[in-house]
């Protein structure tokens, strides 16, 4: 489904990004770990158009390295950035509706949201500034899926969130595995990332240093220490 080779980013003059290769399937729920700072949420960005990149990146046999973000979106890629990016002014249900792609109604619902995040259907009519954080990041979610995408690219969903939060966050991951959607996971919780995911890449000073099952990185010791472990 996706399928990235030999990507160079850049801000400015930094070369961030050095040769990254990159698969996930349709269906597959594909990890990207790493310590920070070594490039992953820039490769989300790079596939979304968002940062000066070389290489490939196709979607579904479409050349992604020169679109707009806008018409990436529309092929069937759902992006939850780090930094949220929830419209404050506007009310939760507003803030859903902006992520539909057309009138048709796709495999979410406002129902699906509001059963996957109790909290949100609570405060529908709630201008989004004024939630917590744990409130921002649950509505950056549904809000994606709205838009009914393949695959859905999401960048540390449970950083800074109370336990009780990162839970309902690693339900809704769940949800999305059950359901089909394939998934690129930047996380830093191992835990989460290793239970739902087919694959894990890990990622070191902007390329990547491991492929494989959760099973196999849990087993390598090496990688683990170099890489992953403070």
């Amino acid at each position: 489904m996706l399928t990235v080779r030999n990507l160079h980013a850049y801000y400015g003059k930094s070369h961030v990004l050095h040769g990254v290769d990159l698969d996930v399937r349709a269906g597959e729920i594909v990890s990207l770990l790493g310590r920070n700072g070594v490039g992953r949420s820039t490769t989300a960005k790079a596939i979304m158009g968002l940062v000066q990149c070389t290489g490939r990146v196709e979607f579904k046999g479409h050349d992604l390295t020169r679109l707009p973000t806008f018409k990436i979106a529309h092929l069937g890629i759902g992006y939850v950035p780090e930094n949220r990016d929830i419209f404050p002014g506007l009310t939760v249900e507003e803030n859903l509706t902006l992520g539909l792609k057309g009138r048709k109604p796709g495999r979410w619902t406002y129902a699906d949201m509001y059963r996957l995040f109790p909290r949100l259907e609570e405060r529908r009519h709630t201008e989004a500034g004024v939630l917590s954080g744990g409130e921002q990041q649950m509505l950056t979610l549904a809000r994606t899926m709205m838009g009914d995408p393949e695959l859905v690219i999401i960048d540390e969903p449970t950083e800074g969130l109370a336990p009780m939060i990162v839970e309902l966050v690693a339900g809704f991951l769940r949800e999305l595995k059950e359901r089909g959607t394939a998934i690129l996971l930047i996380e830093q919780k191992l835990t989460i990332a290793l239970e739902i995911s087919q694959r894990v890449y890990v990622m070191g000073h902007g390329q990547m240093v491991f492929e494989g099952t959760p099973a196999e990185l849990r087993n390598n010791k090496t990688i683990r220490q170099e890489w992953l472990e403070v």
